[in-house]
């Protein structure tokens, strides 16, 4: 099996048996409140807590790991539903570059309700992976109604202020992506004018279409640019097609990270 097809294999949520037995709950879930909005949202948040030295993973777990994924279908009154997520951390284990968050995370919620004059019930499930020494996948429940007349809410407010930069905030010139066939799909080289976002700074690139997987880009500064190339595969191996609208790029620097979505010609 090639390096792309493990991590592809990583990225589309398999996982390889654990070397080890793991005993316990290792992560916990609860529900934030936050109270409505004055848009008449609720503000809420997905906490997960875990055990000392564990780890999970953000959207775009990077070379191993499994992105959480959400299933809100058993909940009532839930319109359109509105994730932030904070800045990850970087993690290299057995070799393999991961993207996630240690010890807790807060993934603030803004939820939308269908009928603005009815309460709104959470239900469902978070599938995620966890890793220590070993890496295991996980389900954890929530049942929780939420409560409008909650106050502002001190660990939603601290984890909102961990989000990325937007591109504007950034000071972004420019993003552009140059498309390029390979023999398993598709290069993409991001060419992103901005000031250093700090340090040693890695971009990651997410092609938009959950069945499409893109490989850790090599990273590198000229001058006012950030360059970064990724080879982007499918699932099934058939052809695809790449919308550059729907390219999202997040540089990960010393300082801040920067959330820049969509791309133009290269």
């Amino acid at each position: 099996m090639t390096v792309s097809a493990v991590a592809l294999t990583f990225a589309l949520g398999f996982v390889a048996p654990a070397s080890a037995q793991v005993t316990g709950t290792v992560a916990e879930l609860d529900i934030l409140d936050g109270g409505r909005t004055t848009q008449g949202t609720y503000m809420t948040a997905v906490r997960v807590t875990l055990d000392d030295g564990w780890k999970t993973y953000w959207r775009a777990p990077g070379d191993a790991g499994i992105p959480p994924h959400f299933d809100w279908n058993s909940s009532d009154n839930v319109g359109n539903v509105s994730i932030t997520w904070p800045t990850p951390e970087v993690f290299v284990q057995n070799g393999l570059q991961s993207i996630g968050y240690e010890d807790q995370l807060v993934l603030p919620v803004e939820i939308t309700p269908k009928n603005p004059g009815q309460p709104v019930h959470l239900k469902g499930t978070m599938d995620l992976g966890v890793c220590k020494e070993v890496c295991i996948p996980a389900q954890l429940d929530f049942d929780h109604k939420l409560n409008a007349d909650a106050g502002r809410n001190p660990a939603i407010a601290a984890a909102l202020a961990q989000r990325p930069y937007s591109a504007k905030e950034a000071r972004v010139a420019q993003a552009s992506c140059r498309l390029t066939p390979t023999s398993d799909g598709m290069q993409i080289e991001a060419r992103v004018t901005m000031p250093s976002a700090g340090g040693q700074e890695l971009a990651v690139i997410e092609p938009g279409n959950p069945t499409l997987w893109a490989s850790q880009p090599d990273t590198e500064r000229q001058g006012d640019t950030l360059v970064a190339t990724s080879e982007v595969i499918s699932a099934s191996g058939a052809p695809f097609a790449l919308e550059r609208s729907e390219i999202r790029i997040t540089v990960l620097g010393a300082n801040h990270a920067v959330d820049i979505k969509g791309c133009s010609a290269g």
